[in-house]
């Protein structure tokens, strides 16, 4: 599978997720996303929509675009 393939189903993936979290409100739902895409996600998973983000987030919808910027954040931490 394409590097772009690849991507375009993890936005996708996420994407799904962020709707399900969006109920949660804007202040609640990017924390929820990045933790379920943390416990959830494989690790090259995670480390695929990273690198999307980077490449500017194209397709990501807000409240997902924080998350995985939120993401972003606790995996430095680590």
């Amino acid at each position: 599978m394409s590097s772009d393939r690849s991507s375009e189903k993890l936005v996708y993936m996420a994407n799904q997720i962020g709707k399900f979290f969006a109920s949660q409100g804007e202040e609640k739902a990017p924390a929820a996303i990045a933790e379920h895409l943390r416990k959830f996600w494989d690790p090259r998973m995670r480390a695929g929509i990273l690198a999307h983000l980077e490449s500017g987030g194209a397709g990501l919808d807000p409240l997902v675009r924080q998350a995985v910027e939120r993401l972003r954040e606790m995996m430095a931490a680590r």
